[in-house]
């Protein structure tokens, strides 16, 4: 048979690497909240490409914004100085809390949590490091360190940093593991991708008080409650507290590959050689971004995120579906506990043109874009609630 008459997912089964679990659908066009297959059905994306498309698929500012910038300078390493990167740099100090004015542009969400452990070891000068149960951060070795799931750790574990776990909400837990050897703690205020679980604040403020004592750094890993998803721009900000290094990535460009740490300049900052990115805050990226970020503060999306999210939330509950243990969330970050395994739920949705995620095996997780109508939303609880009576 001929590479011609395959379709493409077979072209792509030829040679995909197997580290993914393929559905079967192949996407080719975007726009908003809806995507296409390659047969021209259009699906309700509560994905957001795994969180990416904050503001939708192909915002227009953001693919004007990466042409421009496309025929005027693509790459500059960071060696350079460069006019769209101190532009971006201008644009998170406007955005992160006061004194977080130093950032290092990465690639992704996990290359973010790599610099942030390089980096809180280098300030401290300690070891130790504390991760949060449940958590996830990535797949690189450091980020794999943080992250908690065994079926991702397991295999390497003789090659990653040691980490100690702590389990969520518990602080007798936390008094123990924090210690003055330890450099960091890490946490996602929802955790996402572990069940859709808003830690407790008072658990929160409680390691912010502990960091704060015994001269740890808190790390709030916030690539994917982040920038609105969350219905503020920082899920830490629901327990009232700050942290000292703050790591972003998933929709901060629009859906353009790119992470960031960012953390208070008066702690230090990495020095010359320590760290580095070929591509890290290459000029495409940054232009994308600062569209990006544009649109989530000018459309108000954090908020839109907030209102509607209640409203799910709110609908989801009052359905009392018999299958549904429990719904959680915050913004538009929801996760739907079931009795039983989530994969057949997933293609009973798409059936109905609706994607969505799993977060482990028996959570239903929705993850739209901020920008998502009220129709949409309509749709989309029918759709669930219609597989899920």
């Amino acid at each position: 048979m001929t590479t011609q008459t395959l379709s493409i997912a077979e072209r792509e089964a030829r040679h995909t690497s197997g580290a993914t679990s393929k559905r079967p659908l192949t996407l080719v066009r975007g726009v908003g909240s809806t995507v296409w297959d390659d047969a021209g059905r259009a699906y309700l994306d509560a994905t957001s490409g795994q969180g990416v498309a904050l503001i939708g698929h192909s915002h227009p500012a953001v693919a004007r914004a990466v042409a421009e910038q496309a025929a005027t300078l693509i790459t500059c390493t960071d060696s350079f100085s460069n006019d769209r990167r101190a532009e971006l740099y201008d644009v998170l100090a406007a955005l992160l809390p006061p004194g977080f004015d130093r950032y290092f542009i990465c690639n992704s969400g996990a290359e973010a949590n790599e610099a942030a452990l390089k980096l809180a070891r280098q300030i401290t000068g300690r070891s130790g490091i504390v991760a949060v149960r449940r958590g996830f951060h990535g797949r690189t070795l450091g980020a794999l360190s943080l992250t908690w799931n065994p079926k991702y750790r397991e295999v390497f574990q003789s090659w990653l940093p040691a980490v100690t776990h702590i389990a969520p909400d518990d602080l007798d837990a936390a008094r123990v593991a924090i210690s003055d050897e330890t450099a960091a703690v890490f946490f996602e205020a929802v955790q996402g991708e572990g069940g859709v679980h808003p830690l407790d604040a008072d658990y929160l403020y409680e390691l912010r008080r502990l960091c704060s004592e015994r001269g740890a750094l808190l790390v709030a890993d916030e690539i994917q409650t982040g920038l609105g998803r969350s219905g503020r721009w920082f899920g830490f900000e629901h327990a009232g507290i700050t942290p000292d290094i703050i790591t972003l990535g998933k929709g901060i460009a629009g859906g353009i590959p790119m992470g960031a740490a960012a953390w208070r300049g008066e702690r230090g900052q990495f020095e010359a050689g320590a760290h580095g990115s070929t591509f890290g805050g290459n000029p495409l990226a940054c232009a994308a971004a600062i569209a990006a970020l544009g649109v989530l503060r000018d459309d108000e999306l954090p908020e839109r995120s907030a209102e509607l999210g209640a409203r799910l939330l709110d609908e989801l509950r009052a359905r009392q579906l018999p299958q549904v243990r429990e719904v959680r969330g915050l913004g538009l970050l929801i996760g739907l506990e079931l009795r039983g395994r989530v994969t057949p739920v997933l293609k009973d949705l798409q059936e109905r043109s609706v994607l969505a995620l799993p977060a482990g095996l028996n959570v239903l997780r929705l993850l739209p874009p901020l920008v998502l109508t009220d129709g949409e939303a309509e749709r989309l609880v029918e759709a669930v609630v219609e597989v899920l009576q």
